[in-house]
């Protein structure tokens, strides 16, 4: 590794250490029910690969290439290869609007696209695409050799990234390597003189829940990770539950998030704390003094949620709320904060994780001149300040010298600690000419027990024609909360000239936000008058309606005739769209429409009021049957050699003797060089043991086999009328299939999503998975297989590993006769030849054509 005292002149040295860490994984994502992990070598090799695709495009130095698609390992080489190549990467965010990189296009004549398998890409733009997903296939053919570096120094562009515009209209900020590596390196000296400990926990992993299309996410996604040999997690879903599963089962150190995801995350262990421990409030003021040690061991309960690895969350983006700091240390969590803007290269200040003033966005980075003006605008000037705008007219270069006015209202206390008052553009100066900051409202409003989450705009009324006044806008934890108490007690912490005297209920479960959670506080103004003006041609019950939890689903109608398949998506659509969890069981227990709005309905208010308990008003309740069991002992050492063992010495003795069996297609299986998903026609009990008997023992001997998860449960939790000889004989079985076979549940009623999830994490350990898709044995007389479950198409689609269909001959005959011994050749076990489908494929449409195979076996 190079010492962080030479000079670096371009980002691309940092390749160079990429190389160095070898097979140490830098990347991880989850794809469908799998994690896709890049290794450092490997990740710079394919930038090499990459720069040499643009170079054969044609692409010159300095020509413009949108990137626009969710943060992934490919969106990082993608990057690195523009960096390689010279030319100009523009970041876009997933969720831009068509019509937004449309006029990007225009304004940068990009000559090519990145582009996520999520994006659905207009012809209008008729532009070359370089799908991400597929960007290994593309560049496979190139060379990965040393790619020289022509013409590239510390003043060529890296890349032009649009602001979000919660204040103005967005604007192409010019980005070198002079004003990235400005920011880099003192972060480089700062973590040499702490690389040493390192080691005790090496690897560091960070998720990063922040945008790559965001400077901040870059920062802290791409390049700072790597000092430490770090791995960066990348997320598919803000939902707090999920975000702490994944912090808990990838071992995560380090979370980088915005304010509004740690004030969600923080919401999440208030409603879900253990009340039996006291009240949350009471453990927390009793913490308030308490040595850091000390409060670690007093909320060890839920950093046993987080896993015992994390220790940290890194906030940036926005202003962190100080109720949310405060909760935070106080569980025994380290919380960072950094300040910049997109024209610093992210940022200007950052806190020390062990010398920190209470409350401070922390102190100016070396390499930064500061001062603040007359107004207490903050304004700087240093080598990471962006070259200049990139605008429809044309590219506007700053001088190197030149002041920089951030549009940020600061304060600085004698350690020369910086505090954030407010956005010059939001003070809202008083008709007595007094200057009132919306955050310091704000702060005071968010600290209030009936309200969720506040925000507080000029407010001019709805024709703009009285003097400004502050208007805060609420966002109640419930529908009987009452503002009005809120906003008094809210005053008794201001000054009379900053009181509160007109506010707004906002209907909606969340404000309008940019891609880093920002409020939008020109749209909520907006949304206000606009109501307003309409309000009079409104009833007032029509006023207060929300919107249906199925308003968006085209036929909601027909959720009483959908599948299993079907209501999985739809679950996961629901989830999706309102950031909720909803529990499975009771989500399959619902039949009508008007359940699964209730349902709906009681998860989001449970999220808004930040109760404990389940919604009073909702009709569902979670069905009472115990979990499905997913043992880990039984992967474990001595059970997996007990395994090998049984399977030598009783399966495959008695599974030849009765069967007499023949095995055809084996040579397909020659070329599997990894996990698989066996798919088999379900006849006998003896099924899965004949199945093992005729892999080959590489397969055989690393399989999990997919069993009906009611058995199973039923089994383990017998009913409580069963008697103790019941029990045991019950026990006994869940015991013996376990270990002999390596099943796992995979229920016909609920709890789909686990099970998938389960299969996922079997094929990223190596393991080959065998499921039976006609989801129950054939019936006695039965010659022929049942129709395929689409659920099998699901799981083929995200495990996304080849396919082998596995045709079982001669049973059915078996059955019919109920002949427990074969004559010789009349039971055979046939291979076909494994296939990966398009992921573009619909599931049903896999299934169905899984079982033509099968059937012309």
């Amino acid at each position: 590794m190079q010492s962080p005292s030479v000079t670096r002149r371009t980002l691309a040295t940092y390749l160079d250490d990429y190389l160095q860490r070898g097979d140490e994984i830098v990347f991880v994502q989850r794809r469908g029910l799998r994690y896709v992990r890049w290794p450092y070598r490997q990740l710079a090799l394919a930038a090499r690969r990459t720069a040499r695709e643009l170079g054969s495009r044609g692409i010159a130095k300095g020509e413009r290439i949108l990137l626009w698609g969710e943060s992934s390992p490919e969106w990082v080489i993608a990057f690195w290869g523009c960096v390689l190549r010279g030319a100009v990467a523009v970041p876009l965010d997933k969720d831009s609007t068509d019509e937004f990189v449309g006029a990007i296009q225009q304004q940068t004549n990009a000559r090519l696209m990145f582009v996520g398998r999520e994006i659905s890409v207009p012809e209008r733009l008729d532009i070359p695409l370089l799908v991400l997903d597929k960007l290994s296939e593309s560049i496979a053919s190139h060379s990965a050799e040393p790619y020289p570096l022509e013409g590239i120094d510390e003043n060529t562009l890296v890349e032009i990234i649009f602001t979000s515009g919660t204040t103005s209209t967005p604007k192409g900020v010019l980005l070198t390597h002079r004003n990235l590596l400005a920011n880099l390196l003192p972060l480089e000296t700062e973590i040499a003189k702490y690389i040493k400990w390192e080691r005790f926990f090496h690897p560091v992993r960070f998720l990063n829940l922040v945008p790559l299309s965001h400077v901040f996410g870059q920062f802290m996604g791409v390049f700072v990770p790597q000092l430490l040999g770090g791995e960066v997690h990348f997320h598919d879903t803000l939902k707090p539950a999920a975000i702490v599963r994944r912090t808990r089962e990838s071992r995560i150190s380090v979370i980088i998030l915005v304010p509004r995801m740690l004030d969600s995350l923080r919401e999440w262990v208030e409603r879900n704390h253990d009340a039996g421990l006291g009240t949350l409030e009471e453990r927390i003021a009793h913490a308030e003094h308490a040595h850091f040690l000390r409060r670690w061991w007093m909320f060890r309960d839920i950093h046993r949620q987080f896993g015992w690895r994390f220790w940290a969350f890194l906030s940036g983006g926005a202003t962190l709320d100080e109720r949310t700091e405060k909760f935070w240390r106080r569980l025994g969590f380290v919380v960072l904060q950094g300040y910049g803007m997109t024209e610093t290269a992210s940022l200007i200040t950052v806190t020390h994780p062990f010398k920190r003033g209470h409350g401070s966005i922390g102190k100016v980075m070396p390499g930064y001149e500061v001062k603040l003006d007359e107004s207490g605008e903050i304004i700087v000037r240093g080598a990471s300040v962006s070259a200049g705008y990139w605008t429809a007219a044309g590219r506007i270069n700053r001088d190197q010298d030149e002041w920089l006015h951030t549009g940020d209202i600061e304060a600085r206390d004698d350690a020369g600690n910086l505090y954030f008052k407010g956005r010059k553009g939001d003070v809202i100066v008083t008709a007595a000419g007094l200057n009132i900051y919306p955050e310091d409202l704000e702060a005071a409003l968010n600290r209030q027990p009936e309200l969720r989450t506040s925000c507080v705009i000029s407010w001019s009324g709805a024709n703009d024609t009285e003097p400004a006044a502050p208007l805060a806008v609420l966002i109640l934890r419930d529908s009987v909360a009452n503002a009005a108490a809120a906003i008094e007690h809210a005053n008794q912490s201001l000054a009379e000239y900053q009181w509160i005297r007109r506010w707004h209920v906002w209907r909606e479960p969340d404000f309008p936000r940019t891609a880093t959670h920002k409020i939008l506080k020109r749209e909520v103004a907006e949304k206000i008058k606009q109501e307003l003006k309409n309000e009079a041609g409104t009833t007032k019950a029509e006023a207060s309606d929300a919107e249906s939890p199925l308003s968006f689903i085209p036929d909601p109608s027909s959720f009483s005739s959908l599948d299993s398949l079907g209501r999985i998506e739809l679950l996961s659509a629901l989830e999706e769209r309102y950031q909720i969890e909803i529990d499975e069981a009771a989500f399959t227990a619902a039949t009508t429409v008007e359940d699964i709005e209730r349902l709906v309905r009681g998860e989001l208010l449970s999220e808004v009021a930040g109760s404990a308990g389940p919604n009073p008003k909702s009709e569902i309740r979670n069905p009472k049957f115990p979990p499905y069991p997913y043992p880990k002992w039984s992967r474990r050492f001595p059970i997996t050699w007990l395994r090998i063992l049984l399977f030598y010495t009783l399966i495959v003795p008695i599974t030849r003797v009765m069967s007499r069996m023949r095995v055809e297609g084996v040579h397909y299986l020659d070329h599997l060089t990894g996990p698989a998903l066996f798919v088999a026609n379900h006849v006998t009990l003896a099924d899965q043991a004949l199945i093992l008997a005729a892999l080959p023992a590489r397969l055989g001997h690393r399989l999990a086999i997919a069993m009906e998860g009611e058995r199973l449960r039923d089994w383990l939790h017998p009913p409580a009328s069963a008697r103790w000889f019941m029990r045991l004989r019950l026990l006994a079985q869940y015991l013996l299939v376990t270990t002999f076979f390596n099943v796992f549940p995979l229920p016909k009623q609920s709890g789909f999503r686990r099970a998938f999830a389960y299969a996922g994490k079997c094929v990223d350990r190596g393991e080959s998975v065998q499921v039976f898709p006609e989801g129950e044995r054939a019936p006695r007389g039965q010659m022929h297989m049942s129709p395929f479950r689409p659920g099998i198409g699901l799981l083929a689609q995200e495990l996304n590993i080849p396919v082998v269909p596995v045709k079982l001959h001669g049973l059915y005959e078996l059955k019919q006769r109920q002949q427990y011994l074969a004559s010789r050749g009349m039971v055979s076990v046939v291979f076909g030849e494994p296939v990966k489908f398009d992921s573009h494929l619909q599931p049903a449409a896999i299934a169905e054509e899984l079982q033509h195979s099968l059937e012309a076996m």
